[in-house]
């Protein structure tokens, strides 16, 4: 079957055959053990969902639950963690005067917060960048870290802009999650930062009896990085199983899918969207060539799709926000409806295909209006 995008009816999609037999170097090592070392730090659950293995007709569903991440209800905290780590180290190899610095980001949220966060425990400063279309309470919680918040009325891309700016003086850096030409390392650490989160699912599917790993793990996607994270660990095994990776965006946002439609990075006007961390128009430049070696598929979804997977995981027992149940929505999207059989035989997909979908978030980590009372 050759590369190809499906009609504009849903599922909006995207297919590669040749991913799996792309290869890329893995993640450092030494990122697992910094992260064991934190305080309160733990490994967030792999939960098992029959229920949702039965109505999608694979064999095993596990969900990734990173609703409480070194104390934050998301996953950011494993790259903020990292990369500033490694920036305040890197300041103090190379020199420069000791003293406060502050952390400059833009975030639709969970970013922000967890940059905040690790600013706060470090004794230094946060400036955080907010765009439009995040929820009152989400600034709020970056807020309470004591961060300065600039809230900007405009789309991510804009804010990010700004947050570059911002972080132009000697005393500032930034530490932003999505890269461009001449801005790489940072981000390039943030995504290091995420292979604690692979390295983690292996080792408890593997107590889970599934020791060859999952056969298709569904991926939430912003800017890209998390995705050119799990692109990463499991496109560097040099031999052995290699599964299915699916990327998951919303419609009002789906810069992944149009570039890998289009076959070059482009930027989309975004709209408004429950999925607000998703809300992304540019794929980072560091993550667009994994995406677009070692993706197998994309998807973007409906705000109404993402909310129902919501409820359902709620229902499972799982906190999960609009971004998180993503992965859900956009799995159904993919094995569900006119064209599925297809899309399920492209993606190797049977009866006893394990399936692992990554939760990013819980319920509390970008409230939307659509959940307020």
């Amino acid at each position: 079957m050759s590369e190809n995008a499906s009609s504009p009816r849903a599922p909006l999609w995207f297919l590669r055959p040749s991913a799996r037999t792309w290869r890329c170097e893995p993640a450092p090592v030494e990122v697992r053990g910094f992260h064991a070392a934190l305080p309160g730090h733990s490994p967030t659950p792999l939960t098992e969902l029959p229920p949702l293995a039965s109505e999608l007709g694979v064999g095993r569903v596990f969900v990734k639950d990173e609703s409480c991440r070194l104390g934050l209800p998301a996953f950011k905290a494993l790259g903020a963690s990292w990369a500033v780590h490694r920036t305040l180290a890197e300041r103090t190899t190379s020199g420069k005067e000791p003293g406060l610095v502050t952390l400059v980001t833009a975030t639709d949220g969970n970013h922000g917060r967890a940059v905040a966060r690790m600013a706060r425990l470090l004794g230094q400063r946060a400036h955080v960048f907010v765009p439009q279309g995040v929820h009152p309470r989400a600034v709020a919680a970056i807020v309470a870290e004591h961060a300065k918040v600039t809230e900007v009325s405009a789309p991510y891309d804009e804010a990010v802009r700004l947050a570059a700016e911002a972080a132009a003086g000697p005393d500032a850096v930034l530490v932003q999650d999505t890269a461009w030409s001449g801005y790489e390392q940072i981000p390039g650490w943030i995504v290091e930062g995420y292979s604690t989160l692979c390295a983690e699912t292996d080792e408890q599917l593997a107590a889970e009896g599934v020791d060859k790993g999952p056969d298709l793990v569904s991926i939430p996607v912003g800017v890209g990085s998390l995705a050119q994270a799990v692109v990463t660990h499991y496109r560097s095994r040099p031999s052995g199983w290699a599964p299915a990776l699916l990327s998951v965006e919303p419609e009002a946002a789906a810069c992944v899918l149009e570039s890998l439609i289009l076959g070059e990075p482009v930027s989309v006007t975004t709209g408004d969207t429950t999925m607000a961390g998703l809300n992304c128009g540019t794929p980072s430049s560091i993550a667009w060539p994994y995406l677009y070696s070692g993706l197998d598929a994309a998807v973007a979804i409906p705000d109404a799709d993402s909310a129902r997977a919501v409820a359902q995981l709620a229902a499972l027992g799982v906190s999960s926000g609009p971004c998180g149940a993503a992965a859900l929505a956009g799995l159904r999207a993919v094995l569900t409806g006119v064209g599925a059989e297809e899309r399920r035989t492209a993606l190797g997909l049977d009866a006893t295909s394990v399936v692992v979908l990554l939760s990013t978030e819980g319920a509390a980590a970008n409230p939307n209006s659509t959940a307020d009372p």
